[in-house]
């Protein structure tokens, strides 16, 4: 077992989080954040409405590279204040040496989309 695996969890546990397909409809610089972080607006669909994230994802993509694409969002994570603005949702990527890459769709699919 490598030491950079997560604590071994249940299938239970696992199915407990709700990850749903949405686009970022608006991208602003988030100058205030420890970790240099862009503020998005995601669309989740007429059930979940636009929710806001804080996402780690400045080193790969620009405010014009992020308006328009579909994403893979943690909708069901308590609200988090991040200084001054408040995080409703958790962006999905992976962590690479280059930065961190989006989770996305093959193709696009409704807003709110959750997996089976």
């Amino acid at each position: 077992m490598s030491d950079d695996l997560a604590p071994p969890t249940d299938v239970e546990t696992f199915f407990r989080s709700d990850l749903r397909a949405g686009t970022i409809t608006r991208v602003e610089a988030f100058p205030g954040a420890r970790i240099p972080a862009w503020k998005v607006w995601v669309d989740l669909g007429p059930q979940l409405g636009v929710r806001t994230s804080s996402a780690r994802i400045t080193d790969l993509y620009g405010a014009e590279d992020l308006v328009g694409r579909q994403v893979v969002a943690l909708v069901n994570v308590p609200p988090r204040r991040i200084g001054p603005f408040l995080s409703e949702c958790l962006v999905t990527g992976f962590d690479t040496p280059e930065g961190v890459f989006l989770t996305s769709v093959e193709r696009p699919v409704p807003n709110g989309t959750g997996p089976t």
